[in-house]
């Protein structure tokens, strides 16, 4: 009787692979709506999942899908928050708490497209939040009118943003910050502290801010035409005090944006620049600078077939103007892998996963280097001008969010990351612990009303210690939200891979502002949300632990519950046949003839 139950649970089970494997999710996470490209990623609500802002209109408007537990995952709202801009185009949006009151603001940068119009100036607006829809009524004039694109910070650690940029004053570009208050007005500019005359920061930028020195304070990482400065945070006050200069790889004709990641697994942040040493890209190499030189990780551009590939570099298109790289643990190995765009002939895009692997040889000194993996993202491989990282389902495992490119059309579409293995994660945002007394409480994930602690904040340190099944020792370091323009695209969050180590996490350390905390014996596939509030008492602040259960212990209970299920109804099946015997022995006890009574 088992075996027909046993056959029904195997073609549940393959029914269920085949569908779970399906890598092309868009259909289950944007519904029909695929017109919108990705421009940023925020808890726009404080549901705490991640909503994403999408432009619209040929970049012309804006509007946040809220992100959802169940499918569609990512929708529109009701009413919809969207805000247009007339005679504008889009450049670039930045979700954070400009004005102190716990709730998601939203700063976008423009560009006017009138005739008579100065093109070089960048615009920005910011449409205040609150519990209301977004009220777009109030986005001109701009609040602030640039040279480029700004970036976001936090100037003098009030757990308000603050933009860095340039401006143009008597014919000369002069850097400024712009700090942000709680009353909403103007903000105030303050020249950067420099007595030395500095050449004009590059266009597009690949501004940073993270913490360059291991003293737990955001630093500022500043692109020019020809170098890179650092300028690291003050110890005391507000502020930054320039330290050095890194000069552009010898012989780099293009430089790309430059990324921060652990590419080592050392616990440092390592600077990696994709360069061209020719004008069309056709020679190419990702660069990473360590302990006062340039190393060529030696990445491989020619393909299973022979065909050479290279960075995808092209001017005035949207996502590929720059040179733009993305990170994010793609196989939960621990190791920081890269998304970037490629092509063959400069005008048919397509983005390739680039897998952070072992180096074998020319590397110098630098243990790991990058492969690419041609199929990773397949079925997307006719046209993607960009892909991201995005955990849609909120398990820990990083999908992948595409835009893909065909025909002069832009669509937007999602991939789904489906590990072969079990793999363990630590899952950890940061955000700016300020609160709202007028709506302190609001509904959270489980139906319990909560807190709201705040939003997005550019530059703390998320760094994590472990012990792997070999005995030896991890240290993962990562920096959130360490840059914010031209579409970056970060998460507002740090995933770190511990592949398929079972064993707790030693220590998490969260640092900020001098200041630091650690959590020790973290529990593996938590998902952590700390609230470094009040930011100069460490002792008081706050973590949230949720815990994800793994593949396994999914698989193993659900294993149990068949088992479980099948004993039952053999239990059942032979319950019922033992009453049936006692029927007929009974029945047959009734009509038997008594000799004995004559």
């Amino acid at each position: 009787m088992a075996f027909p139950w046993m056959n029904l649970l195997l073609f549940l089970s393959c029914v269920s692979r085949i569908f779970t494997n399906d890598s092309d999710i868009t259909r289950s996470v944007f519904g029909g709506f695929t017109d919108g490209m990705p421009a940023a990623f925020g808890d726009f609500n404080s549901d705490e999942l991640t909503d994403v802002f999408v432009l619209l209109d040929n970049g012309t408007s804006f509007e946040i899908l809220l992100a959802h537990e169940e499918e569609i995952l990512l929708r529109p709202a009701n009413p919809r928050l969207k805000c247009g801009f007339k005679h504008s185009l889009i450049t670039s949006i930045v979700p954070g708490d400009f004005d102190g009151d716990a709730f998601m603001d939203v700063m976008v940068t423009t560009i006017s497209t009138k005739e008579d119009s100065d093109r070089s100036l960048t615009h920005v607006h910011i449409i205040w939040g609150g519990s209301s829809p977004l009220n777009c009524s109030n986005i001109h004039p701009p609040v602030i009118s640039m040279i480029g694109e700004p970036l976001a910070i936090d100037y003098n650690q009030d757990m308000i943003i603050d933009l860095f940029g340039q401006v143009r004053e008597n014919d000369r570009m002069v850097r400024m910050f712009w700090i942000f208050n709680q009353n909403r007005t103007a903000p105030k500019a303050i020249p950067m502290e420099d007595n030395n005359s500095r050449e004009e920061l590059r266009r597009p930028h690949a501004h940073a801010f993270l913490d360059l020195n291991h003293d737990l304070m955001a630093d500022l990482f500043i692109t020019t035409p020809n170098h890179f400065e650092v300028w690291l945070g003050k110890e005391s006050g507000h502020g930054y005090i320039y330290n050095n200069t890194i000069l552009h790889p010898n012989k780099a004709q293009v430089i790309g944006q430059s990324l921060f990641i652990d590419v080592e697994l050392r616990g440092s942040m390592d600077l990696v620049t994709p360069v061209c040493f020719d004008k069309n890209c056709n020679n190419c190499a990702l660069m990473v600078f360590s302990e006062g030189e340039w190393i060529n990780l030696q990445v491989n551009f020619k393909d299973d077939s022979g065909n050479n590939w290279k960075f995808h570099l092209k001017p005035g298109s949207r996502y590929t103007d720059t040179i733009t790289l993305r990170s994010g643990d793609f196989n939960m190995d621990g190791y920081p892998d890269i998304l970037a765009t490629l092509s063959q002939d400069g005008e048919h895009p397509q983005a390739f996963l680039l897998e952070n692997v072992a180096c074998q040889t020319g590397c110098d000194k630098f243990k790991r280097s990058y492969a690419i993996k041609w199929n990773a993202l397949n079925p997307f491989r006719n046209g993607t001008a960009m892909a991201a990282f995005f955990d849609f389902y909120q398990d820990g495992i990083l999908d992948c969010v595409l835009v893909t490119y065909s025909e002069g059309k832009y669509q937007t579409a999602a991939f789904k990351n489906s590990l072969d293995y079990d793999a363990n994660f630590i899952k950890v945002m940061v955000i700016t612990g300020l609160t709202n007394k007028n709506n302190q409480m609001i509904m959270g994930r489980v139906g319990k009303k909560r807190r709201t602690y705040g939003t997005n904040l550019p530059g703390p340190s998320v760094s994590y210690k472990t012990t792997t099944q070999d005995g030896n020792l991890r240290h993962g370091l990562s920096s959130q939200l360490p840059q914010s323009a031209h579409f970056s695209l970060n998460l507002p969050y740090t995933i770190f891979g511990l592949g398929r180590t079972p064993n707790f996490v030693d220590s998490v350390t969260v640092g900020l502002s001098h200041n630091y905390k650690n959590w020790t014996q973290i529990i593996p596939n938590s998902q952590m949300v700390v609230i470094p509030w009040p930011v100069n008492e460490p002792g008081r602040w706050k973590a949230q632990l949720f815990v994800t259960p793994s593949k396994l212990i999914l698989m193993s209970v659900a294993a149990l519950t068949a088992v479980c299920g099948m004993i039952t109804v053999i239990i059942g099946v032979l319950h019922w046949k033992e009453r049936q015997e006692d029927k007929k022995e009974r029945l047959s006890e009734s009509h038997r003839f008594h000799f004995d009574a004559m």
